[in-house]
């Protein structure tokens, strides 16, 4: 089993940030899950596949070849793909996975989740979907989804689906992990 798991290239403002992605790529190496994730080596990707490592889980990394310099491609993975566009690290990363989780990122990591929370919706998968909220830092994101729900453009069922926790442990457990 793999999990994906999206995530910054940047650490973020609060070091918090990655001692969550580093628990939660313990938790997943405990479990004898593997990561896949956006193949850099800076920020929360680079945080998260090192604890991966560190821990002795499978790590898949994704990269598009123009993204090799700026984020830095992973060198110490042994899995380290290199793929042609963003559509092909999205796509590729969807098949490496059984499970999708958001960690703390910007505008790509919204992306990507939103993107395989379409696709839940439009019944192209079903696999788990949660979010890491370290901090309380995708409760804005919930309280648009809740808004979303009440005002019709959302069904509850879909909404339900999107698993939110802080601890790494509790959302891999309600993910059925």
């Amino acid at each position: 089993m793999r999990a994906c798991v999206y995530c910054g290239s940047s650490a973020g403002a609060d070091p918090a940030f990655a001692d969550g992605v580093r628990a939660l790529a313990g938790e997943l190496a405990r479990r004898g899950a593997g990561v896949v994730y956006g193949g850099g080596a800076v920020g929360l990707m680079g945080a998260l596949a090192d604890a991966a490592l560190d821990a002795g889980a499978e790590v898949v990394g994704v990269i598009p070849r123009a993204l090799m310099d700026r984020e830095l491609g992973h060198r110490a993975i042994g899995d380290l793909r290199v793929v042609g566009s963003m559509h092909e690290r999205k796509a590729l990363m969807a098949d490496l996975s059984d499970a999708f989780i958001a960690a703390p990122g910007g505008i790509g990591t919204l992306e990507e989740l939103v993107e395989v929370y379409t696709w839940l919706q439009l019944g192209l998968h079903d696999k788990p979907l949660g979010l890491l909220d370290v901090g309380g830092y995708w409760q804005p994101l919930v309280v648009w989804l809740d808004h979303a729900v009440e005002a019709g453009f959302l069904r509850e069922a879909t909404r339900a689906a999107l698993v939110v926790d802080a601890d790494p442990a509790t959302l891999l457990d309600r993910l059925g992990f």
